[in-house]
């Protein structure tokens, strides 16, 4: 009994080692992919400029065992033409510098026109300092670009300027040197206090510009130019005048009344470097900062009829020019900040 029950263990044991051999057996065959026995092969479609790419060729294995004989390849390839195939590929396009070039754009993309606009400070150096002090001053103007290198401009310029104190007080002791106390009595002049003054220079010029290459917002350049050059000096005292409100009455006020004028007319040149920042990359607006050295060929001039509008205070010149400082050269520094577009 017990040896029975040994055997049919042992049967068990093999009857299941078998199953999982047999399972093991299916599933590899299962999972094994099935041969395809055919002997046609998968074309390759080779275009070429002879012969254009031709999508209605049948992909099934007779037709393209035929198309295969036709065309005479052993690899089973279409070949539409016998040239080869990085031959058969168009020359490279060569792209040159787009043309922008119309009423308002030149070749290379720049503006024909331009403009500047810039306020800032003017500075006397030299023998001007001597007798001048620094103030402010302005300029605008408009012109033609000729590329983005090159450009001319016309420029308006108005550079103010105070008087040194030196200046304003050998100014006053002229003016009542010849004021004795006799010419007083005898109501011939009255004596001056509180002189004051002040010169200005306005000019027209033209000035070519030549714009330095650079990459980015910021750019820079420089200016050479000459022209026309007013000067003009005044001499002010403080004085009261009256004027009639119609429901006030008589009102006091005080101003400077100009006693005397001196102007001078000469060419000049000048010449400068700037700096530009662009507001963005595909604008043509830029903020500038601009420093120039001007220099006004005056003559000086001695013993010269002087404009003098003071007569209510009694001077008589004589035709003495008391400020001959007015024509002599004059050299300035102004320093600009602006917009050019």
């Amino acid at each position: 009994m017990h040896n029975d029950s040994k055997l049919f263990g042992i049967a068990c044991r093999i009857a299941a080692f078998s199953f999982l051999v047999a399972g093991s057996a299916s599933l590899m065959e299962a999972q094994q992919p099935s041969s395809i026995e055919s002997n046609t092969k998968v074309p390759v479609l080779v275009a070429s400029e002879f012969a254009p790419f031709d999508l209605s060729a049948s992909t099934s294995s007779s037709s393209s065992s035929t198309t295969s004989e036709t065309a005479g390849d052993s690899n089973g390839q279409f070949m539409f033409g016998s040239a080869d195939l990085k031959k058969s590929q168009p020359p490279p396009r060569r792209y040159g510098r787009p043309n922008y070039s119309d009423s308002h754009s030149n070749r290379d993309g720049s503006p024909k026109f331009a403009f500047i606009a810039g306020g800032g400070v003017s500075l006397p150096v030299g023998n001007t300092y001597h007798y001048e002090t620094p103030s402010w001053g302005f300029q605008v103007g408009a012109g033609r670009n000729f590329s983005k290198s090159v450009g001319l401009l016309a420029q308006f310029d108005y550079d103010h300027f105070g008087l040194q104190g030196a200046t304003l007080r050998n100014e006053e002791y002229a003016y009542n040197y010849y004021c004795t106390p006799q010419a007083i009595q005898q109501k011939l002049c009255s004596l001056i206090a509180n002189l004051d003054g002040n010169n200005h220079v306005w000019s027209i010029t033209l000035d070519p510009t030549f714009t330095l290459a650079t990459e980015g917002s910021l750019g820079a350049y420089f200016v050479v130019g000459g022209g026309f050059y007013h000067k003009v000096t005044n001499f002010t005292v403080p004085t009261t005048g009256y004027y009639y409100d119609p429901y006030y009455g008589p009102i006091q006020y005080s101003a400077n009344q100009v006693i005397d004028h001196y102007s001078s007319n000469a060419g000049g040149a000048n010449g400068g470097i700037g700096l530009t920042y662009k507001f963005s990359k595909f604008s043509n607006e830029r903020f500038y900062a601009e420093a120039r050295y001007v220099v006004i060929f005056n003559q000086q001039r001695t013993g010269v009829t002087a404009q003098n509008v003071g007569t209510p205070f009694g001077f008589n010149y004589n035709g003495f020019n008391y400020y001959p400082q007015n024509s002599n050269r004059t050299t300035f520094i102004p320093i600009t900040f602006g917009i050019r577009f």
